[in-house]
């Protein structure tokens, strides 16, 4: 299930610790029934308002750590420290688990500039998994705008040593009109109500298929034509740049030219130079580093162990990795610090769970819920791949399911899992996905934190 939003690194945690809370409920004297134990969440709120370690728990592995791509040695470093965390607050089995991931990477040094007609600093961030300069380049800037690969045709055998400054000039809205705003209480409301799946505005397989099919034939195309790079624009505003891969992870897959997203502002400079037909020449360095040689990954998982129910488990889990041009702090850093201070409010608190509470930090989540994957197949169950050959191109959570499912005996013993990742803020509610069946549990277990806002159950 996923929450309501994030929650804010300071003080908002106490919804997320409560959902855990949950096990501490069934108490003696509410042995058969699903009361809340408002004994447990006076404490819960006690320890979290007025001890709270959140934001030094954001600061080491946000500021300290900072960047977790998965497969660079910065997220290996975050897998470290969030498992001896987990061991000094005195969580029990903090362990990594391992899983097939594929080749690592990371920048090392990103230097771009105007030099003609004008100097300027530029701001732009290489793409993941994609290659360094041959040193300090420097090169024509060539505009080249194509919807499909077969607009690419008319620059054929122009762009050898060129810098091709790539696609259209996004729309810069008013800030007044930004695309990312919180829910108001009417949202929140609106929200409540199902979404009837077929009526949501989601990308169907058809669209995937031709979306990747472009990006290797365009991939293709500037890798032949030897150009020397390739920017484009990042859909953020006032300096902010949002960059995610080009190249890929998967071992054995051809390499990519240098390929970077822009500050819009910059690049819509460079465009507007361009379509007046007046030369720019643009000045590169970048050094990007691959890791070869161990294609492994890893989740982080720690747990408090149950009592009568040991062999049960509550599940709580955000996704440790990152891209790599920030510092992942909103996505999902927030998300990560907050299920881990709810697990040390339980742990310090010394209550005793009747079942098994479990914290997962996933890794491999922004390329295709690999992490997560991963450890569902190895202790809950598994389905093969598809044979149809439509799918193959497709990531592996748009494909259609193989059959059948075979499940492990471990599947059965997981009684919920609690996810975050919706960004920063504090806990409004809970995503219930589809589950009918827990609705009014999670009803009654947000009436103690009304007052704190949290009080939307949505399907």
């Amino acid at each position: 299930m996923k929450s309501q939003r994030g929650l804010s690194c300071s003080r908002y945690l106490l919804c997320a610790t409560l959902f855990l809370g949950a096990n501490f409920s069934f108490a003696a004297e509410h042995a058969d029934t699903d009361a809340v134990d408002l004994g447990v969440v006076t404490q819960i709120r006690q320890e979290g308002f007025h001890n709270s370690q959140v934001m030094q728990t954001a600061t080491g592995l946000i500021d300290g750590i900072g960047e977790r791509l998965t497969g660079s040695p910065n997220v290996k470093r975050a897998n470290e420290w969030t498992r001896d965390q987990f061991t000094k607050w005195g969580l029990q089995n903090a362990h990594l688990e391992p899983y097939k991931f594929g080749r690592g990477w990371q920048n090392e040094f990103t230097s771009v500039r105007m030099v003609s007609p004008d100097f300027m600093e530029l701001i732009a961030y290489p793409k993941a998994w994609t290659a360094s300069t041959t040193g300090i380049v420097k090169g024509p800037a060539v505009r080249v705008i194509a919807k499909r690969p077969e607009d690419l045709e008319k620059y054929k055998g122009q762009l050898a040593g060129k810098i091709v400054v790539f696609g259209d000039m996004p729309e810069a809205k008013p800030q007044s009109e930004a695309a990312l705003v919180r829910y108001d209480e009417k949202k929140l409301t609106d929200i409540s109500s199902y979404e009837i799946p077929s009526e949501k505005p989601r990308f169907s397989p058809e669209e995937i298929k031709q979306r990747i099919a472009t990006r290797k034939a365009v991939d293709q195309f500037f890798t032949t034509e030897k150009v020397a790079a390739v920017i484009d624009a990042s859909h953020g505003d006032r300096g902010t740049v949002f960059v995610q891969s080009e190249g890929s992870y998967k071992e054995g897959d051809p390499e990519v030219v240098p390929s970077l997203s822009m500050a819009v502002e910059h690049f819509g400079r460079i465009a507007r130079l361009l379509e007046h037909a007046t030369p720019v020449e643009l000045e590169l360095d970048i050094r990007n580093k691959f890791y070869d040689t161990d294609p492994t990954a890893y989740d982080t998982v720690a747990e408090i162990p149950g009592t009568d129910k040991k062999d049960e488990v509550v599940m709580v889990g955000a996704h440790l990795d990152s891209w790599h041009a920030g510092t992942g702090a909103t996505d999902n850093g927030a998300g990560c610090v907050i299920t881990m201070e709810a697990m040390r409010i339980l742990q310090s608190l010394g209550l005793k769970p009747r079942r098994t509470i479990r914290i997962a930090l996933w890794t491999g989540e922004e390329e295709g819920l690999l992490g997560s994957r991963a450890y569902v197949a190895e202790h809950c169950g598994s389905r093969p791949e598809t044979n149809d050959p439509a799918e193959k191109d497709l990531p592996a959570y748009f494909r259609k399911p193989g059959t059948p499912l075979t499940l492990k005996p471990e599947q059965k013993k997981v009684s919920a899992y609690f996810n975050i990742d919706n960004g920063t803020g504090k806990i409004r509610g809970i995503y219930l996905q589809e589950n009918a069946a827990v609705a009014p549990l999670f009803t009654e277990w947000l009436a103690p934190f009304h007052d704190l806002g949290a009080n939307t159950v949505t399907y």
